[in-house]
C-alpha cells in the first residue's frame, strides 16, 4: 500500500483514518484505489476494473428484478461493497445484500434510531476504538475492550451499535473493502457476571451479521488478555462460526510476544506492547461523531419497505427454544467450571 510506511494517521489519499471520506450524495463512482490496490482487488477478489460498472448494473438489475421492494440505495459505490465482499460473485453478493437489510429490520433495538450520536457514550467508554496506525497489510485494526462496559449504565446491545457503525464507517473506505480489517479484543478483566450478558440469542445474532449480513472482510480476530472464562465465552460463539471462520481467530492469553507476531508493535499502544503511544479513542471518536449527516443519508436509503418480509432464520434470529435453553445451560457449565 502506498504511503509512509509506518501506517500512521495520513491525509485522506493514503487512506488512514483521516481518508474515509464521507460519500457525497448521488455521487458518480470515481475509483480511488492505488494501482497496487486495483492490483491487489484483481488478483484476490476477482474485480476486473474494465468490467467493475457492468458488474454493478448486473447487481442493480437483479435487485430491481427479484427484491423490488428492498427499499435498498442503489448506487455504484454502495452495491461495489457488496460484490467485493463476495469476489464478484452476483448470487452470492444479492444475498449478502438481501441479508445486511434483514439484519437491519430484525433486531430493532440495535438499528433504530442508529446513528453515532446516539452512541456517544459507548464511544466514550472506549468500549470500541480504531486504532490510529494501519497494520503490514494496510488493514484498520478494531481494538474491542469488554472490561470498558459497564452493564448498568446501559444494554449490551448500545456495545453493538457502536460496533456496527463503526463497521459501517470503515467500509466506506475502498481501501478497506479491498483489504479487510482485523480485529483486537482485550478481554482483561471480564467477569463472570459480564460475561454472562452475552448469551446464545446475541451471539447467534452478532456472528449472523459479522459472517453473512455486513459487506466487510474480517481477515484476523486478535483475543488478548483472555480470563479462563474464555473458553465459556468462546463456547458460545464457536457453532456458529464458518471453519473459514473460526481459522482466524488467535487466542494469545497475557503473551504480548505471540500478539506481536500477528501485529506489529510498530503500530500497537503501548497498552499491548507497542511503540505507537498511548490507546486514542479520541480521534477516532471525533471522526465518527462527525459523520452524523452520512448516516443521516444512509437512513434515508435503506429504509426497508413494509411489503418486503425476508424470513431467514439465521438473519432474524429465530433459534429451536430447546436449543437455545441447552446452549444456555451449557453456557452457564462452561462459564462457572472455567471460574
Amino acid at each position: 500500500m502506498s504511503g509512509d510506511g509506518d501506517g500512521a494517521l495520513r491525509s485522506p489519499s493514503e487512506g488512514s483514518l483521516s481518508g474515509i471520506d464521507i460519500l457525497p450524495d448521488e455521487s458518480k463512482y470515481v475509483c480511488t484505489l492505488s494501482a497496487e490496490l486495483i492490483a491487489k482487488a484483481r488478483e484476490e477478489l476477482q474485480e476486473k476494473p474494465e468490467w467493475r460498472l457492468r458488474d454493478v448494473q448486473a447487481l442493480r438489475d437483479m435487485v430491481c428484478k427479484d427484491y423490488p421492494n428492498l427499499g435498498t440505495c442503489l448506487d455504484d459505490a454502495f452495491l461495489l461493497r457488496f460484490l467485493r465482499a463476495r469476489k464478484f460473485d452476483y448470487d452470492r453478493a444479492l444475498q449478502l445484500l438481501v441479508n445486511y437489510h434483514s439484519c437491519r429490520r430484525s433486531w430493532p433495538e440495535v438499528f433504530t434510531n442508529l446513528k453515532p450520536s446516539a452512541i456517544k457514550p459507548v464511544l466514550d467508554s472506549g468500549f470500541v476504538t480504531v486504532l490510529s496506525h494501519l497494520d503490514d497489510e494496510g488493514r484498520h485494526v478494531v481494538c474491542i475492550r469488554p472490561d470498558r462496559w459497564t452493564p448498568s449504565n446501559y444494554p449490551i446491545t448500545e456495545n453493538i451499535r457502536a460496533i456496527y457503525l463503526t463497521l459501517e464507517k470503515l467500509i466506506q473506505s475502498e481501501e478497506t473493502q479491498v483489504n479487510g480489517i482485523v480485529i483486537l479484543a482485550d478481554y482483561k478483566g471480564v467477569s463472570l457476571s459480564k460475561a454472562s450478558h452475552f448469551g446464545p440469542f446475541i451471539a447467534k445474532k452478532v456472528i449472523g451479521i459479522l459472517q453473512d449480513g455486513f459487506p466487510i472482510r474480517i481477515k484476523a480476530v486478535n483475543i488478548i488478555n483472555e480470563p479462563r472464562i474464555f473458553k465459556g465465552i468462546f463456547a458460545i460463539i464457536k457453532p456458529f462460526l464458518k471453519e473459514k471462520i473460526a481459522n482466524r481467530f488467535f487466542l494469545h492469553g497475557s503473551d504480548q510476544s505471540s500478539l506481536h507476531r500477528n501485529l506489529s508493535p510498530r503500530i500497537l499502544p503501548e497498552e499491548y506492547g507497542g511503540i505507537a503511544g498511548k490507546l486514542d479513542i479520541s480521534t477516532w471518536n471525533e471522526l465518527l461523531l462527525a459523520s452524523e449527516d452520512d448516516f443521516l443519508y444512509d437512513v434515508s436509503h435503506l429504509a426497508i419497505s413494509s411489503d418486503y418480509m425476508p424470513h431467514d432464520p439465521l438473519m432474524s434470529g429465530e433459534i429451536d427454544e430447546k436449543q437455545c435453553d441447552d446452549s444456555l445451560r451449557s453456557l452457564k457449565t462452561q462459564l462457572y467450571s472455567c471460574y
